[in-house]
C-alpha cells in the first residue's frame, strides 16, 4: 500500500512536468512565428536590394540606412507621420473623455433599456466595417467634411465606441459602490465624484481604451484611403499602398517604410502593456 501511495505523486508530478514542458513548446512557437516576420523586415530594411533579391533570410553584409532615406524622400513620411499622430491622438482623446462618461452612466445609473441600450452599442461589433463605406462616405460628403482630418477623427471616434464601452464599463463595476456613497455623504454631487473619486482610480482601464484606440487608428487603411485625397491629410499606413504600386520590386525602401509605420504601434505596446493586462483583470472581476 505504501509503494502505492508513493507511486501515484510521482505519477502526477511527471505528468505535470510533461504538460508544463509541452506549454513552453507552444509558447515557444507562438513567440517565433510572432517575432520571425517583425525581425525579418527590419533586417530586410538595412539590406540592398540586391541582398534582398539574391538571399531574403541572410543577415545584411553592410547595414544602410538608404532605405530609410529613401523612404522618407519620396514618400514624405515625415508629414504623415504628423498627420497619422494628429489623427490618432485627437481620436484617442476625443474617445475616452466622451466614452468614459457614458460608461459611468451605463454602470452606476438605473434606468429603463440600460441594458438593451449597452447590449445595441456593442452589437456595433458585429458590422463588418466594408459594409458601412457607402452610408459613411455620403454622411461625410453630405456635411462636407470629405478630404478633412476632422472626417477621420469623427469616424474613428465612432469605430472605438464599443470597445472603449466595453472596457470602461466593466472596470467602474467592479469599484467599490462605498467610494462613491462615502464621496456623496460629504457633499460631492454626480460629476464630482465622477471627475475626483471614480477618474482617479480608473487609470487601467482610460489607459487601456487609450492604448488600443491609438493602435486602431494609427493602422486603419480602408477609411483613410476613401475619405482623403490630399497628400496633407494622407495618413502614414497608405504609404505602404504607394510603395507596392510605385515601387514594387524596390524592396529597402519598402522595408524601411513599413518599419516606420508599425514602430510606433509596437513601441507604444510593449511599454504600456500592463496597463491593458490590470484592466482586463480588474474589469473581469465585479466588485
Amino acid at each position: 500500500m505504501r509503494a502505492k501511495t508513493k507511486t501515484i505523486p510521482l505519477l502526477r508530478d511527471k505528468t505535470f512536468a510533461i504538460y508544463a514542458v509541452l506549454g513552453y513548446i507552444v509558447l515557444l512557437f507562438v513567440l517565433l512565428v510572432s517575432i520571425a516576420p517583425l525581425i525579418w523586415v527590419l533586417l530586410s530594411s538595412f539590406k540592398t536590394n540586391n541582398e534582398i533579391l539574391s538571399s531574403a533570410f541572410s543577415l545584411p553584409h553592410s547595414p544602410s540606412l538608404v532605405g530609410y532615406r529613401i523612404a522618407s524622400d519620396t514618400a514624405n513620411i515625415p508629414m504623415r507621420f504628423l498627420t497619422s499622430l494628429t489623427v490618432a491622438s485627437s481620436t484617442t482623446v476625443v474617445s475616452v473623455f466622451i466614452y468614459s462618461m457614458a460608461a459611468y452612466v451605463l454602470a452606476r445609473c438605473e434606468f429603463k433599456l440600460r441594458n438593451a441600450i449597452f447590449g445595441l452599442l456593442i452589437c456595433s461589433l458585429l458590422i463588418p466595417s466594408n459594409a458601412m463605406i457607402q452610408p459613411i462616405y455620403s454622411t461625410i460628403k453630405a456635411l462636407g467634411l470629405y478630404d478633412t482630418k476632422f472626417a477621420l477623427i469623427l469616424v474613428y471616434t465612432g469605430f472605438a465606441m464599443a470597445m472603449c464601452l466595453f472596457l470602461m464599463k466593466s472596470y467602474f463595476q467592479s469599484i467599490p459602490k462605498e467610494l462613491e456613497e462615502a464621496a456623496t455623504i460629504e457633499g460631492a454631487g454626480f460629476f464630482t465624484v465622477f471627475w475626483k473619486v471614480i477618474l482617479p482610480i480608473s487609470k487601467p482601464a482610460l489607459a487601456s481604451s487609450a492604448i488600443l484606440t491609438f493602435i486602431n487608428s494609427w493602422n486603419e487603411l480602408l477609411y483613410a484611403l476613401l475619405l482623403t485625397s490630399k497628400e496633407v491629410n494622407r495618413t502614414l499606413p497608405l504609404t505602404m499602398k504607394y510603395f507596392t504600386s510605385m515601387f514594387s520590386f524596390n524592396f529597402t525602401p519598402m522595408f524601411a517604410a513599413l518599419v516606420m509605420c508599425i514602430a510606433p504601434t509596437i513601441l507604444i505596446y510593449v511599454l504600456l502593456q500592463e496597463q491593458i493586462m490590470e484592466s482586463m483583470v480588474a474589469g473581469s472581476v465585479k466588485g
